[in-house]
């Protein structure tokens, strides 16, 4: 069943009405609708634009089969590849700006090797695309905190200079030291005022036991509403005693969950979490990197493929997997002024389809992107350069 159509007024950047059979004021210019779907602007809410292989030659995959097979892999060969994360991030959020996203949370590594290179060449691409494009930095220490020495200090470099989140990882399974790990991160964010967003590939009652850390700290020190877990694999363990536990104290701390809907490991149950309030986002992770050949920067594929992980096949529950890649994200980013509403900010894009499952299933071209009143991508393609 289709949805009346309406007309939008867009004014200083924002949606300053949606009526039906409005008159244009004078001097103000008219798109045609083509009577497509208006979203809010999609939030890629976890991805790696710092060492994306997009743009570049074919490289066939040579990770190994572990986590920590897969980050050593990518430190060692980051060089070699020619990875410049100034040129690999604008080509990513280019892409992603073509497939009708307006906002990204980018994890940057910050590690001995590549030194702060990587958070100097995303803050560079942020402020080249800042029109066309809000861009939240996470310095992320993909390799370690505390097992490979300077890193702490690196990472406090990194926030001086501009990062918006701490980032972590892993604390038992990468730094073999969770106390150490998580006190370090929160101590960041508590000298820079930051909000904390750590990779939890931890299963199982790992898992569970590094979240239980996060838990303490997230009270002891008042962070209620600034921390997002990413992946929290350990929420899909089949010990439903244990899961609901973690998720009585996830939602009782305003904690976010952000989930790709992995292919390869059990996954949040995106609906039970919704059902008790928690935020949940989505993002594609690594876009044809040195983890994995796969990714396009599509968050409208992103909700497809959340759904077929959650097993969502009603309408109702595949427009549940597109509003956490669009609501869920702009929640757990703390957006202001996000969504299709009058005095919104006026993010937006135009789509095919008579539903919003529709749209998610078929994935059509993306008619028009909008970016604060301003037409950024038209027809599938940017209207601002990669280089």
């Amino acid at each position: 069943m289709g949805v009346a159509s309406t007309d939008v007024l867009i004014r200083g950047g924002r949606i300053a009405r949606i009526a039906p059979d409005q008159t244009a004021p004078e001097g103000v210019h008219v798109e045609d609708g083509w009577d497509a779907l208006l979203l809010p602007g999609l939030v890629e809410a976890h991805t790696h634009l710092d060492k994306t292989l997009w743009g570049m030659r074919w490289v066939p995959n040579s990770a190994g089969p572990r986590l920590i097979d897969k980050i050593d892999n990518e430190r060692q060969n980051r060089q070699a590849l020619g990875i410049d994360p100034a040129r690999q991030s604008a080509r990513q959020l280019v892409q992603s700006l073509a497939k009708g996203s307006t906002h990204i949370r980018t994890h940057v590594d910050v590690d001995t090797v590549v030194g702060l290179a990587g958070i100097e060449g995303l803050l560079a691409t942020r402020e080249c695309y800042r029109d066309a494009m809000d861009v939240e930095i996470v310095a992320f220490p993909q390799s370690g905190l505390l097992v490979r020495p300077g890193t702490l200090e690196l990472m406090a470099e990194a926030m001086k200079l501009g990062s918006d989140v701490v980032g972590g990882l892993d604390p038992c399974g990468i730094d073999r030291d969770p106390k150490g790990h998580l006190d370090a991160v929160f101590e960041l964010a508590q000298r820079f005022g930051k909000p904390v967003d750590i990779h939890l590939h931890e299963a199982a009652l790992l898992g569970a036991f590094s979240m239980e850390l996060i838990f303490e700290r997230t009270r002891a020190l008042g962070m209620q509403g600034q921390v997002t877990i990413s992946h929290a694999f350990c929420l899909g363990d089949p010990d439903t005693a244990m899961v609901d536990g973690l998720l009585e104290e996830i939602a009782a701390l305003d904690i976010a969950i952000m989930s790709t809907g992995s292919a390869s490991r059990p996954v949040p149950p995106v609906a039970k979490l919704t059902a008790r309030g928690i935020r949940i986002c989505a993002g594609n992770d690594g876009i044809r990197d040195s983890w994995g050949p796969y990714g396009n920067g599509d968050m409208l594929e992103r909700a497809m493929l959340l759904g077929l992980r959650n097993n969502f096949r009603t309408d109702p529950e595949v427009e549940l997997a597109l509003a956490v890649c669009t609501t869920g994200g702009a929640d757990t980013l703390r957006l202001k002024d996000y969504g299709v509403a009058e005095g919104c900010q006026a993010d937006l894009l135009l789509v095919d389809g008579e539903t919003l499952a529709e749209a998610v299933v078929n994935r059509p071209e993306r008619r028009l992107v909008v970016k604060r009143g301003r037409i950024v991508a038209r027809a599938g393609r940017a209207l601002v350069d990669a280089p």
